[in-house]
């Protein structure tokens, strides 16, 4: 009787302690709704006062930068990212223009500006902005790389959902459920690409495919909210 108690002790002792399958990767909040904690302006410990908490979402006070110049600049993740899913919603202010850029490298020793290394997807009111009536450079666009897929984008004022999804060498853009760009990095098409664009001259931008992400400060008032990212 006590070996058959030790064995069955033994049998759910094993059970327990079994490997089992991986949990699939969750979703984790980049922004609490609350505070800019989790952000930093670029060459900056902090986010600057330009870059506010507004009902719920991260507000890009345009006027608080006229003000005082020092108040601005492109907030950064604290966290990088390799191979990711990343969802937000943005809006943007009438003639306004903004962008999310990623693989940023966060060192202002080598890099003047987040874009020196980071592509962006175009944050634009398509029909105010002068940038609209420049290919590769309108919403959803990957930023003069890539020309996206047309009709996406809400009208001015009003929210727009982002997917932006980095995997192992393939990238996509989606615009309010319209896959926007798909297209593959790394490769002899994606040099190409960057020798045909305006940052055939920053001799690191796209070339890492690992960093932050960026919420770009172009001078104008932008909103972001909801934004969340998961690691693939």
């Amino acid at each position: 009787m006590r070996k058959l108690i030790i064995a069955a002790f033994a049998f759910i002792s094993l059970s327990f302690n079994t490997p089992t399958q991986p949990k699939p990767k969750e979703w984790v909040s980049l922004f609490d709704g609350k505070t800019t904690k989790g952000w930093h302006c670029y060459g900056k410990p902090t986010a600057s006062a330009a870059w506010k908490v507004q009902d719920g979402s991260l507000f890009f006070d345009a006027d608080s930068k006229k003000t005082n110049p020092k108040e601005g600049g492109d907030l950064v993740s604290d966290a990088s990212f390799t191979n990711f899913h990343l969802k937000l919603e943005w809006k943007i202010s009438k003639n306004g223009n903004s962008g999310i850029i990623f693989w940023v490298q966060d060192d202002t020793s080598k890099y003047k500006q987040v874009w020196f290394t980071g592509p962006e997807m175009q944050v634009l009111d398509n029909d105010g902005h002068p940038d609209g009536k420049i290919k590769k450079h309108r919403a959803g666009n990957l930023y003069d790389l890539v020309e996206g897929k047309e009709g996406a984008v809400n009208k001015v004022g009003e929210w727009n959902q982002v997917d932006i999804i980095s995997y192992n060498g393939k990238l996509d853009f989606y615009l309010n459920g319209v896959n926007t760009v798909s297209t593959t990095y790394g490769d002899a098409d994606w040099r190409a690409l960057i020798a045909g664009s305006k940052f055939k001259d920053k001799a690191d931008f796209g070339k890492v495919f690992s960093g932050h992400i960026a919420l770009q400060d172009h001078g104008d008032n932008v909103w972001y909210r909801n934004i969340m990212i998961k690691k693939l």
